[in-house]
């Protein structure tokens, strides 16, 4: 009996997402009879579906976006989803033409934001069009999404294929053309995606380029086209290259299962996997025939040198994606070729993942995308309104990411009531804003993760932090050991630190976190800790107040805790040639308050050299609330802002004191008696602290 993946393959139904006539492409049969094509007006076709084995064919909405647990067992079948449902596509020996399809999890739900674009797959050298089994269901309530499908008996041309995307993508941008079009492509699709974007660079096009394919000059598929035709079928799948590619990736199956921790579940799981390996590879015998693999290296060598001497003609927004173990493809060092080539290229290396990266476990590639600032829902990126709140897998990889930093300081969290009385935990958080977080910004910023998810995990209360420009800047994260430094803080809600971008956050009654000492207080100098860095004018109060937004004032300490300060930018100054590094992290347009005075002045950015500590800890508290509603007019005199400025400064410095105060009488300051602590009463046991 046929799997649910197998029964409803079979009955798949493609159409081209509002082309304006059926298309036939050079060298592409007309359409078979089962197919349907869209009319020759652009019309929105109906549910249009290819179902995995994780969904029966009559579930055809996307699931509520909370129900992320769900979405996590399918994510980890994503392997077997792709080998099951690619297999019953390929056994259909349908010549063709390419067509598109949408996933049965992609269809029309009401999960899918507002003004979602729409995102169009270009596969790479199978063809298949499953890549994304894995994201489906994420990328379905970010964009709408279609699949390119080209059946293994095809045989369009590299140019016929152009044709017929770029068609579609016409279709799209005249549909909506305040709204981007996005190509997520891998290998030949990434050529294609090009190829697509020279001939029209008046489109807005988001290109999301997957280990592309204008390596193919430099790579072992170049070699292997060479002898390919005298190797037998089915032989020719043992060539060193091919058979390098495929156990590189489907031997990595089981960690997709267990790569969490093993448990009774995950060894059936395991074992159910490794028992069926044989069997699941087999379907490469129809995808990857002699014929077609023959033919689509010829078509990507001729794709890959069209679009590599076209590509200073492409304008649109790049974002190349490149595993460090690639089998097939110098992807890593091809992607620094087109981050010089390309005029708005950002690049994202993935250094232990391989050729089909899209399909191994714990890559996500709606959070890349969101990470790297590139979801956008209008003409040019609003890092507000286009913002998506982070899921619970993307808040998980947040609170992994500084789990070490956790564990070390173990944070104190306080909170302010609204008679005074200051109580270990939130509760005298507000929970509705707007609102306006003030505090001190202690060296590197080390507080902002345990605050941010803190918060988020206790109250449920987002905060949006107000950023330097430097973290948003394409030349500026060439500069960080990696690319992705700061996609972190962008996935978190971070925005470039404007006053529109304050404005509408405000407007939207979020939470927001500003630091009026900025990157001056968190690059201080030597003794400068504890030290507030304020400008004397009160940038803050007066737009906080238009809203009647609640001030809420806090202070940190604990940085003289984990690290010594060994040189600071005075320091650096006096090193040779280090004039050469200060003038590429502070160029023009990455300064701040540049009408500023003294110290104040530019806001400029520069590393720091420090000696770890043995840990001590992190203790937060969150000031009274100060309201402004209701003084709205009273705050718009200048005097009036000024006075509750000072008061908001001073509120900062007492609730430092406190803190730096208190923490002498905590017996858990040092991280010794805490593990003693978590030794005695378990590992998630909340350690005591000073009495408030």
């Amino acid at each position: 009996m046929p799997t649910a993946a197998a029964a409803a393959a079979a009955s798949t139904t493609f159409a081209p997402p509002r082309a304006r006539r059926p298309l036939l492409l050079a060298g592409a049969r007309p359409p078979p009879a089962r197919c349907r094509h869209a009319p020759r007006e652009p019309t929105r076709p109906r549910a249009v579906a290819v179902a995995s084995s994780s969904a029966s064919s009559s579930s055809a909405s996307t699931p509520p976006p909370s129900d992320d647990a769900a979405a996590r067992r399918r994510r980890r079948r994503g392997v077997r989803e792709y080998v099951e449902a690619a297999r019953e596509m390929a056994r259909r020996k349908d010549g063709g033409p390419p067509r598109w399809f949408s996933p049965l999890e992609c269809g029309a739900g009401g999960g899918r934001v507002a003004g979602a674009p729409t995102l169009l797959y270009l596969p790479g050298i199978d063809g298949v069009g499953l890549g994304l089994t894995r994201h489906h269901e994420k990328l379905a309530r970010m964009f709408e999404l279609w699949c390119l499908h080209i059946p293994v008996e095809d045989r369009t041309s590299f140019e016929g294929l152009v044709e017929y995307v770029e068609t579609t993508v016409k279709s799209e941008s005249s549909r909506a053309p305040n709204r981007p079009v996005y190509l997520v492509a891998e290998s030949v699709g990434a050529c294609i995606a090009l190829a697509v974007a020279v001939r029209n660079p008046d489109i807005d096009l988001v290109l999301i380029l997957v280990n592309p394919g204008t390596s193919f000059h430099k790579s072992q598929l170049q070699t292997l086209s060479a002898f390919l035709d005298l190797v037998p079928e089915p032989f020719h799948l043992t060539t060193p290259q091919l058979l390098n590619f495929l156990t590189g990736n489907f031997l990595k199956m089981p960690s997709t299962f267990v790569g969490r921790g093993f448990s009774v579940e995950a060894g059936q799981t395991l074992s159910e996997i490794t028992s069926s390996l044989l069997a699941s590879l087999m379907f490469l015998v129809d995808i990857l025939t002699k014929e077609s693999i023959v033919w689509k290296l010829k078509m990507l060598k001729t794709a890959s040198s069209f679009v590599n001497s076209r590509l200073h003609a492409v304008k649109a927004q790049t974002l190349v994606l490149a595993s460090g173990n690639d089998e097939l493809l110098p992807s890593s060092q091809e992607a620094e070729r087109l981050r010089g080539a390309l005029e708005k290229c950002r690049t994202r290396l993935f250094r232990d993942n391989g050729h089909k990266i899209l399909l191994e476990a714990e890559f996500d590639l709606a959070t890349t995308i969101k990470g790297a600032g590139y979801y956008r829902r209008s003409k040019k990126t609003d890092f507000v309104s286009d913002y998506l709140p982070p899921t619970a897998d993307e808040l998980q990889y947040a609170i992994n990411r500084d789990r070490a930093l956790y564990f070390m300081t173990d944070p104190v969290l306080l909170s302010t009531l609204p008679d005074g009385k200051i109580v270990r935990g939130l509760a005298g958080l507000p929970r509705e804003g707007p609102a306006v977080l003030v505090g001190y910004h202690m060296l590197l910023g080390l507080e902002l993760g345990a605050m941010v998810t803190g918060v988020l995990r206790s109250t449920g209360v987002h905060i949006r932090g107000l950023a330097h420009p430097f973290m948003f800047d394409k030349n500026a994260e060439q500069l960080m050991p990696d690319s992705a430094y700061f996609d972190l803080h962008r996935l978190m809600g971070a925005v470039p630190v404007t006053g529109p971008n304050f404005y509408k956050l405000l407007a939207d009654k979020e939470f927001v976190l500003l630091y009026p000492g900025g990157a001056r207080e968190a690059l201080h100098r030597k003794g400068e800790e504890y030290k507030l860095f304020w400008p004397e004018q009160p940038e803050f109060v007066r737009m906080a107040s238009r809203f009647g937004a609640t001030i809420i004032p806090f202070g940190v300490v604990g940085e003289d805790d984990i690290c010594d300060l060994l040189l600071d930018y005075n320091d650096l100054q006096k090193l040779p040639f280090y004039d050469m590094l200060d003038k590429a992290l502070n160029r023009d347009g990455l300064r701040l308050r540049a009408d500023s005075m003294g110290e104040l002045k530019d806001q400029g950015m520069h590393p720091v050299v420090v000696a770890p500590k043995v840990p001590g800890r992190f203790y937060f508290v969150f000031g009274k609330p100060i309201e402004t509603r209701g003084r709205e007019k009273e705050l718009r005199d200048r005097e009036e802002a000024q006075q509750l400025y000072l008061q908001v400064k001073f509120e900062v410095e007492s609730c430092i004191n406190y803190l730096k105060e208190k923490r002498e009488n905590d017996p858990y300051r040092g991280i010794l008696p805490r593990l003693l602590y978590h030794a005695v009463h378990g590992p998630n046991a909340e350690v005591p602290t000073f009495e408030p």
